[in-house]
C-alpha cells in the first residue's frame, strides 16, 4: 500500500501549494486512486526564518516542531519541508519525529551531480545564503556556488519579499534580472532556485534562465521514495 506524504508548510503559503501541485504534475496517474495521500499543515504562524537567523526574530522552530508532529499524528511516513531557509533549523527538528523526513538542500545537490553540474549560481534568501547551508551540500558533493554581490542579493530579497510574498506582480524585475545574468557571466551553469517563492516567480514573470527548482526535485524525490512513480521527464 502505498504511503502517505506530510507537508510542513505556510512558509509560505503559495510555495506549500506549488510543492503539492508539482506532487501531482510529476506523478504517473491515470485516476485519482493512483495518486500520493498527501497531508498538510499551513502553518502560517511559523515566524519568519531569515529574520530568526540574521536579526534575533522569533524563533520559527517551536512552530515547526508541532507541525511536524502534527502530521506523523496525521498518518505521514515521511516529512518533506517547502521553505530552504527553514532547512537551517532542520537538525534540530529530527529529533522529535520518528519518520524519515527528506532534505531538500541534500536533495537538490545530488540532482545538480546527475545533471553533471560543477558550478551553480545561489538565488536566496539572506538568511539562507549566509548560513551557508547550501554551499555545505554542494561543496560536499564537489560543486563550487557563485553567491550574488551586495546589490544583486538585495534585487533577489526585493522579488521575494516585495513581489511574491506580498502578492505583487507589478514588481519591475529588471534588477533581479540582470542579478541572473551575471551570476551566469560569472560561470554558474544553473541558477538554484534556493527560495521556494522563487520557482513562483519564474512561473509568473516567464524568466527564462537555466534554473534547477528545488521544490520540483523535492516533489519528485518524495513521490518516488513512497513508492509512486514519476514520470520519467520528472524524475530526478
Amino acid at each position: 500500500m502505498n504511503k502517505t506524504i506530510g507537508i510542513v508548510g505556510g512558509m509560505g503559503p503559495l510555495a506549500t501549494c506549488d510543492l503539492y501541485q508539482k506532487i501531482i504534475q510529476v506523478t504517473q496517474a491515470n485516476k485519482d486512486q493512483e495518486h500520493v495521500r498527501v497531508c498538510i499543515d499551513g502553518n502560517t504562524r511559523i515566524p519568519d526564518r531569515t529574520a530568526a537567523i540574521l536579526h534575533k526574530g522569533r524563533d520559527p522552530l517551536p512552530q515547526m516542531i508541532k507541525s511536524a508532529v502534527r502530521l506523523e499524528g496525521m498518518g505521514a511516513d515521511v516529512l518533506i519541508m517547502p521553505c530552504n531557509t527553514a532547512h537551517y533549523f532542520y537538525k534540530k527538528l529530527l529529533p522529535f519525529v520518528d519518520i524519515p523526513f527528506l532534505n531538500m538542500l541534500e536533495e537538490t545537490a545530488d540532482a545538480a551531480v546527475k545533471m553533471g553540474i560543477t558550478k551553480a549560481g545561489l538565488l536566496a534568501t539572506d538568511g539562507t545564503v549566509k548560513s551557508g547551508v547550501y554551499e555545505k551540500a554542494f561543496q560536499e558533493r564537489g560543486i563550487s556556488l557563485e553567491l550574488p554581490a551586495k546589490e544583486e542579493q538585495e534585487s533577489v530579497m526585493e522579488l521575494i519579499y516585495d513581489g511574491v510574498k506580498a502578492g505583487n506582480y507589478s514588481l519591475d524585475t529588471k534588477k533581479f534580472e540582470r542579478a541572473m545574468d551575471k551570476l551566469l557571466q560569472r560561470g554558474a551553469q544553473v541558477l538554484v532556485l534556493g527560495c521556494t517563492e522563487l520557482p513562483v516567480a519564474f512561473q509568473r514573470w516567464k524568466f527564462t534562465q537555466p534554473a534547477l527548482d528545488p521544490t520540483l526535485v523535492l516533489a519528485s524525490r518524495a513521490v518516488q521514495f513512497v513508492g509512486v512513480k514519476v514520470k520519467e521527464q520528472m524524475r530526478f
